[in-house]
């Protein structure tokens, strides 16, 4: 086969969490431009059909925008029906949703360290519990979990995102061996400093932004468009031999 034509997406289904913006949006619209029909779900009912509108009169592939709540149980369930229902198949899962909670630990409280865990973990571990059987039954899946820069290294006050991001990295793991034997591929792409809307506090601080740019080998933060060719080929045939991995796209941060 040749090798551009693994990325082709024709006649694949993807479903993005956390689609409405940001990352997810670029990755939403990757996957469309690259043949895909693609599901965009968020908390937010208008902007995520403001999105899949968007991306159907973009691209001309079929695209839908469902609201759901990935820590609610039932919502997932509906949600992951409603797809196999409408497009018939779910050949790519893309988790996205994410928040992020800031500051020392003597000053956030139990309720905010357990909402960063129950977007973050739970949602995740939701969604992939609830395409489970229909990846197996088609004994074809492409699991991304978007984890970040922080499943393996940290910084001061940042536990309840280091610790949620780090349970990502290793559920990525653990699932890429449990669903192996059913050609199912799960990983993990790990994002530095990208400037969406969840860094908004450090892109608007002049000594935050700058002390951040000075730990980037490349001096940059990245741009928006550049997760897109990570997620095409850990979404498409052309990583089908590549699970369980933890990719860093962080301009070299990790590596200093």
């Amino acid at each position: 086969m040749p090798v551009l034509s693994k990325f082709d997406m024709h006649n694949k289904v993807a479903l993005i969490t956390g689609g409405s913006r940001g990352l997810g949006k670029v990755m939403a619209e990757t996957l469309a431009e690259a043949g895909a029909s693609v599901v965009v779900c968020s908390r937010n009912a208008g902007s995520v059909h403001a999105v899949a509108t968007q991306l159907e009169t973009t691209y001309g592939r079929p695209c839908r925008g469902y609201m759901c709540d990935v820590t609610d149980e039932d919502q997932v369930m509906t949600l992951v029906a409603n797809v196999i229902a409408e497009f018939g198949q779910v050949d790519v899962l893309i988790n996205n949703a994410g928040i992020n909670i800031r500051g020392p630990i003597d000053n956030l409280s139990l309720a905010e360290f357990l909402q960063v865990q129950a977007i973050n973990v739970t949602g995740v571990w939701l969604m992939c519990r609830a395409v489970a059987p229909h990846m197996k039954a088609r004994h074809y899946g492409r699991v991304i979990n978007i984890g970040s820069m922080l499943s393996v290294i940290s910084m001061p006050e940042r536990t309840p995102y280091a610790t949620s991001k780090g349970a990502v990295l290793q559920l990525t793991r653990t699932l890429a061996l449990e669903w192996a034997p059913h050609n199912i591929t799960v990983n993990a792409v790990l994002p530095g400093p990208f400037a969406t809307e969840m860094n908004k506090p450090l892109l608007d601080d002049p000594e935050k932004y700058q002390a951040f740019v000075s730990q980037i080998p490349l001096g940059r933060w990245g741009e928006l468009d550049e997760i897109g060719g990570l997620t095409l080929f850990l979404a498409s045939d052309a990583s089908s031999f590549v699970t369980g991995a933890g990719i860093a796209i962080d301009g070299g941060w990790t590596v200093r």
